[in-house]
């Protein structure tokens, strides 16, 4: 038979082993085929022991093994008999089964199978593209030889349009023969973007924090550019929970996505109540209600300008401990919003900035009706305006950069004793306090030899609209804003010295590789910063008590710390670092670092950052926090930790971190993270320690250890399973653990995961899920809490 691609659109190729013709009653001319029987155009195949063609008013009838296959759709179906008319596309099959090709589904949290879509049932009609399914089934299972798939869907009605969507009516879905429920009305999108409004599949949790979970959702797809899902959660202990999801794109280049989650607590933590109600010694529950929002937006204005706007902000944050469903949302104190429009051009940027901070410093305490103690800070807004470096003569090295900042700003935060427990008062600045700074640097490159030299010098002038000084009635380490303004002027000059690097090559082959290259990089960096003023009055008086000299007298202390613009201190100090690297050569060619070790240590010329560090309190400048995450100054020294720093990836699969501060002056190593991870084939473990010494004033000893092991991924067939937790050394107890078991078919997957939290009020929760491919999932295990 002809190729179909080179048919004409009415083009209609018939052949099998026996043809005939015959006359029907009503005088139409009637083609007769036996045996391998064939009939063939541009859009469709039909194969059959039997075949009858009416050419006049273009019906085909077919029986006996038939066979049929849509080529526009790829379709195909086999049935015992057939009637189809070519010129309407409408036809019948009987005692039918068939298949559709899949969409296949690849993205996080649903499991994709190659498997097409299959339905079988009595018989079907076909509307053009459009099918009717009755008294039959449906799944995307593979069909065994003997027994049933693992799911279908039951029901007297269904209506199908291949690659496009599914209808069911009055349906039941079974898995292994065991009915879980019934739905008098489904639809599933085929479609490569499946958007079409309508009921949710219902949760179930029958173990949470507050009892059974029932939940119901729904999806309304409003337009092309904006669709809507609630879900609305209902717990045994009388609280409900609301959760809201609108996406948009309204235009090319712009989308956002907005989530809003609420409770209504009213139970309360079942237990919690003292005494009976209408007693004089009743206590009710305790009951956290709150809400969270997140919103995410971006858009091209065009022209270069763009706009980014991230909301992230809670009622409460002793809500988000009680309600949040992981234990890094547990944990996590620090809430940014921001709302950013800029524009970048050759080496220029300029930025609009509003943003929100707040940050809890403990969980809430009600005392006097206020219940937050968290810092809270504003930038209403924040423009900023600065160049990258730009070369300044053609023929000299010398290239030049800047920045400058102007803003309205404001400072909040509650003023809490050490325990945490009694609100003393509250810091508060002007709600429009403003901020201006500007700061040039000029930067060269210069070669002595083998030795690169680097040297860079600028200035600092930043003004202050408000300054914050002691606050004689609350006592020592509490300040008040006050209505004295500030500038901050200064100087600063650094220099880099690249010193030659020292490398050795072993061609001795190893576990490692072919051969092996050991590398040396000594750094020198000096650097000098002055300008930032100190108070007379205080240094005198330090010089007369005979404490070091100009101790806790610095302007430093006077500047409102907004961000980490207002950490800059007076300086003069020496950085020295050594890396050692070990590079291996695979057997493919490919040569990567399998070793790193770098350390550093600063020598600090002025052990008082021109009178800036106070004893007795944590002490944190852009001095220190540029070289290690942990404060270290409670007082004047003249040197930092050496900082030590290893990673190592020797076989791939093996990776190893371990970040450590060893301290000359106590003779140990006061704080460690340490972390090792492994990967084979579908095997993974991982295991880290987080250690610190440091002194209490800064820190309160911690060690805590995690671990996370499992086998298996998302697509996996077969048995997966994970654990991971968090274990507290000093407390001698979890924190938290959470393990999940997962087994997938061909086609659908199941899942149940525990995990339990003990922050806030201690809880556990049961969550599963049932997992059909390319289709979704299903049941109170959320896809971003899925493991596999």
């Amino acid at each position: 038979m002809p190729d179909r691609l080179t048919l004409k659109p009415r083009e209609w190729v018939l052949s099998a082993v026996s043809q005939g013709a015959r006359k029907n009653p009503q005088g139409d001319s009637i083609k007769v085929l036996d045996g391998h029987a064939e009939a063939e155009d541009s859009k469709m195949l039909v194969r059959a022991d039997h075949l009858e063609y009416n050419e006049d008013t273009q019906v085909l009838s077919a029986t006996g093994n038939v066979y049929f296959h849509g080529f526009e759709k790829n379709e195909q179906i086999w049935c015992d008999h057939l009637e189809y008319n070519r010129a309407t596309e409408k036809g019948a099959f009987f005692n039918v089964r068939g298949e559709s090709a899949p969409r296949i589904v690849v993205r996080r949290g649903v499991l994709s199978g190659t498997s097409p879509y299959h339905f079988e049932g009595q018989w079907a009609e076909r509307l053009g593209t459009r099918y009717l399914l009755y008294n039959g089934w449906v799944t995307n299972c593979k069909i065994p030889e003997h027994g049933q798939p693992w799911w279908i869907m039951k029901g007297p009605k269904f209506d199908i349009v291949p690659r496009e969507r599914v209808k069911a009516y009055r349906s039941v879905f079974l898995l292994r023969k065991v009915p879980l429920f019934y739905a008098p009305y489904f639809y599933h999108s085929m479609e490569r973007e499946p958007r079409h409004s309508g009921l949710l599949m219902p949760h179930l949790a029958p173990h949470t924090q507050r009892g059974v979970m029932v939940g119901l959702g729904y999806y309304w797809a409003i337009n092309r550019s904006y669709d809507l899902t609630y879900e609305f959660l209902d717990y045994n202990s009388d609280a409900f929970a609301h959760h809201l999801d609108f996406r948009g794109n309204p235009r090319p280049g712009t989308d956002f996505d907005l989530i809003v989650t609420g409770v209504q607590d009213r139970g309360g933590i079942p237990g919690s109540a003292q005494g009976q109600p209408g007693q004089p010694n009743y206590v009710p529950p305790q009951t956290f209600s709150g809400a969270t929002i997140y919103f995410l937006g971006r858009s091209d204005l065009g022209d270069g300008w763009r706009a980014t706007a991230l909301v992230n902000d809670v009622t409460s944050f002793r809500f988000r401990q009680e309600w949040s469903g992981s234990y890094s949302e547990a944990i996590g104190s620090e809430f940014h919003s921001t709302g950013l429009v800029g524009k970048s051009w050759s080496t220029y940027s300029f930025d609009t900035t509003f943003s929100r901070l707040e940050n809890f410093q403990a969980a809430e305490q009600a005392v006097d009706g206020y219940e937050r103690n968290a810092v809270l800070i504003h930038k209403l807004p924040e423009a900023e305006f600065g160049s990258s470096d730009r070369r300044l003569f053609r023929d000299v090295p010398l290239w030049f950069s800047f920045y400058s900042a102007a803003g309205l700003l404001s400072r909040t935060e509650d003023l809490f004793d050490s325990t945490n427990t009694v609100r003393l008062g509250i810091f508060d600045t002007s709600q429009f306090t403003p901020r201006l700074s500007f700061s040039p640097h000029v930067t060269g490159a210069f070669h002595l030899g083998s030795i690169d030299l680097i040297p860079s010098a600028g200035f600092d002038e930043t003004f202050y609209g408000e300054s914050q000084a002691p606050d004689t009635a609350l006592g020592a380490g509490y300040y008040q804003a006050v209505t004295q303004r500030m500038t901050r002027s200064t100087r600063d000059f650094s220099l880099d010295l690249i010193l030659p690097s020292l490398a050795r090559v072993y061609n001795k082959k190893t576990v490692f590789g072919e051969k092996l290259k050991h590398v040396i990089e000594p750094r020198v960096t000096y650097k000098y910063v002055t300008g930032i003023g100190s108070d007379p009055a205080c240094r005198q008086a330090a010089e007369a008590s005979g404490t070091l000299e100009g101790a806790g007298c610095s302007d430093f202390d006077h500047y409102i710390r907004f961000d980490e613009n207002d950490l800059l201190a007076n300086t003069n100090e020496l950085t020295l670092s050594l890396t050692n690297r070990i590079y291996a050569k695979r057997k493919d060619g490919n040569v990567q670092e399998i070793f790193a070790w770098t350390l550093m240590q600063k020598r600090y010329f002025d052990p008082t950052f021109g009178g800036a560090v106070v004893s007795g309190q944590p002490n944190i400048f852009a001095a220190t926090s540029d070289l290690t995450a942990f404060a270290f100054l409670v007082g004047p020294r003249p040197y930092s930790p050496i900082v030590s720093i290893v990673r190592s990836v020797p076989i791939p699969g093996l990776g190893f971190n371990w970040q450590a501060d060893y301290d000359p002056r106590s003779r140990a190593i006061v704080d460690s993270s340490f972390s090792v991870d492994y990967r084979w084939k579908l095997y993974y473990a991982s295991v880290s320690d987080n250690e610190l010494h440091s002194n209490p004033i800064l820190m309160p000893y911690v060690n805590q250890y995690s671990m996370r092991a499992g086998f298996g991924d998302q697509q996996h067939r077969g048995w997966n399973a994970g654990i991971e937790g968090a274990y507290d050394y000093r407390l001698r107890e979890l924190l938290h653990y959470t393990t999940q078991v997962t087994y997938n078919t061909n086609c659908c997957g199941f899942s149940m995961q525990y995990f339990r939290i003990n922050i806030g009020q201690p809880h556990g929760v049961w969550a599963f899920a049932f997992s059909l491919a390319n289709i979704g999932t299903f049941g109170s295990l959320k896809k971003n809490d899925r493991w596999f």
